[in-house]
């Protein structure tokens, strides 16, 4: 029987500082986590949208939907939704109840299939994961046998797939990958009728797009494409799990064009078969519209997440926290088109929507990160008086609800201190990075290499209050760690040399050393920026200088010819 492959659970400035090391100070970009020096530290999902949405649940085989492996969020709908996530799978609202009825002998074998992945997920959900690969173990070494002894139909693929489900929400990318050969040997056999094939090829596409194998999951889906438009039409609203797969993996490899036409696709499905304000048209829309703000065309974009927008004012009321998170997701459109005002307007009533309703907690990382938006855009409009006040309000939020030496403070103290930073007030700025370093400190460590933003960022801080030696020291000591934890021939690297370069320059240090260290910097800039990047061309002006100090007129020339060239494409950039 195909029961018994499931088995049971035992139980369940001249050249001062510069633009590089300088720019997020100077700009008022505020920090998410501390990502300012690109490579130092481990990047945080950088999507700025947000949406809450009402799960397109990823169906498994039994007729009724359930959450996501991927997120294994039951309560989707009151939380960030980052569609584009490559860690979650693309949610469906597909059954497979028609296919289940077609052999009614499968019917307790799928019983059984959602029992074990509802099994499994609970046990991860309550953390027991030992406990799950034992299940998931044990129901491996079963089916394998089975496929060894020539078994090979679609019970084994289904089982087989059920078990990768299982592992890639452990965590487990590398079996799921051997997983997935084993099933693929399974699948091509199998003709393209057979029950419940369609739902394991949507499932086979969506863990090929999370391991990154692309090729290999737009082939999943477009099986599973056309043996659903074969079974139910073109029209069926069955077709909108792989539909919206294969939009998701077209756009990861840069296939903009034909990913826009996949989910336009979707749309048109779901509006002809649920209506045009139907709540499962947002992820489609804000899929099109990430695209397209993606390709630098924001005015298109507007439009998708505008209707998001209305969709959620009319299903549940200017009042409701979900609409307070569409409101966001539309100010951050509208600061993309350049409607700086609006947006603001649009983030504090989101803000306060949300607070009112509500609808997160105060130290919600969701509504910390809308603060810290709005605060960031508040100072690039010249308000920054009221921009402060937010990162002054996430700050006291984390200091209550997490503690005072809580990493995440450090966060918010490096944001105020940039902040004060902009405002010229240098002394605030040094108490407030002095105290970052200070729980960074225990928490990390001194030698480690994400302690070297804030030690660099005081470094900054004390040249503009003349105090070179110390501002000498923190660049220095940020410089080692780096060149420990990084190449050194690597961008983190440049922009701490770079920092004490423009130190030392005031200190009046050896110029031979400074224009070798400048032209260890150019070097790193070019392989990474390309050899007409606008860091390169900062970098050259400064090495032209010292050439010029030092008398070197005769290496001056072809560099000046190069700065010419590099101006007047930056011109060109500019008008365009």
């Amino acid at each position: 029987m195909a029961a018994s492959l499931l088995l049971p659970s035992p139980f369940f400035n001249n050249y001062g500082m510069s633009k590089v090391c300088l720019h997020h100070i100077q700009s008022g970009h505020f920090h998410k986590g501390l990502t300012c020096f690109s490579g130092c530290l481990p990047k945080k999902n950088s999507s700025i949208f947000m949406v809450p949405v009402r799960a397109f649940a990823l169906c498994c085989y039994a007729s009724r939907t359930f959450a996501s492996v991927g997120s294994l969020d039951t309560d989707v709908a009151g939380q960030e939704s980052h569609v584009s996530n490559s860690n979650n799978f693309q949610r469906s609202v597909t059954s497979f109840q028609h296919s289940s009825d077609k052999l009614d002998g499968m019917k307790d074998f799928e019983r059984e299939l959602q029992e074990l992945f509802d099994e499994v997920k609970m046990m991860i959900m309550m953390g027991n994961q030992n406990d799950a690969i034992d299940l998931l173990q044990a129901n491996y070494e079963a089916v394998k046998e089975r496929m060894n002894a020539g078994v090979r139909g679609i019970e084994e693929a289904a089982t087989v797939d059920i078990i990768a489900l299982g592992y890639m929400a452990i965590g487990d990318l590398k079996f799921v990958n051997s997983l997935l050969d084993m099933l693929n040997e399974v699948v091509d056999s199998l003709k393209d009728d057979e029950p419940l094939l369609d739902s394991v090829l949507v499932h086979m596409g969506s863990m090929y797009s999370t391991l990154g194998k692309f090729e290999k999951s737009m082939s999943a889906y477009r099986r599973a494409i056309g043996n659903m438009e074969n079974i139910y039409g073109k029209n069926s609203v069955f077709l909108i799990t792989p539909i919206l797969g294969m939009a998701k993996v077209l756009s990861s490899i840069g296939r903009t064009s034909k990913a826009v036409e996949f989910y336009h696709r979707a749309i048109s499905l779901l509006e002809s078969s649920r209506g045009a304000e139907s709540e499962d048209l947002v992820i489609p829309l804000f899929g099109v519209g990430s695209l397209l703000l993606k390709e630098g065309k924001p005015v298109e974009a507007e439009s998708p997440f505008l209707r998001i927008f209305n969709i959620y004012k009319k299903l549940y009321g200017e009042n409701d926290g979900r609409f307070g998170l569409a409101m966001c997701s539309l100010a951050h459109v509208k600061c993309a088109v350049g409607d700086a005002n609006e947006a603001i307007s649009l983030y504090r009533r989101a803000l306060q929507v949300i607070t009112t309703s509500n609808y997160m907690a105060l130290d919600d990382s969701i509504i910390e990160k809308m603060r810290i938006d709005l605060a960031e855009l508040l100072h690039a409009v010249g308000r920054g008086k009221e921009g402060r006040e937010l990162l002054e309000q996430c700050l006291m939020i984390t200091e209550k609800y997490k503690g005072k030496e809580d990493p995440s403070s450090a966060t918010h103290l490096i944001n105020l201190a940039t902040s004060h930073s902009r405002s010229k007030n240098y002394v605030e700025a040094e108490r407030l990075l002095r105290t970052s370093l200070e729980i960074m400190g225990k928490t990390v460590g001194p030698d480690d290499q994400s302690i070297t933003f804030p030690m660099l960022h005081l470094a900054v801080t004390l040249y503009h209050l003349k105090r070179d030696e110390e501002a000498e020291q923190l660049a220095l000591e940020a410089l080692h760690i780096r060149e420990k934890a990084f190449e050194k021939d690597s961008l983190p690297v440049a922009e701490a040399l770079d920092c004490l370069v423009s130190i030392q320059t005031r200190l009046k240090k050896d110029d031979e050393e400074l224009l070798e260290q400048l032209k260890r910097v150019l070097s790193i800039q070019e392989k990474e920026f390309g050899p007409e990047g606008e860091e390169v061309m900062i970098t050259l002006k400064k090495v032209v200088f010292y050439l010029d100090k030092l008398g070197r007129k005769n290496e001056i020339f072809p560099l000046q010819k190069r700065l010419s060239a590099l101006g007047m494409k930056f011109k060109q950039r500019i008008q365009h």
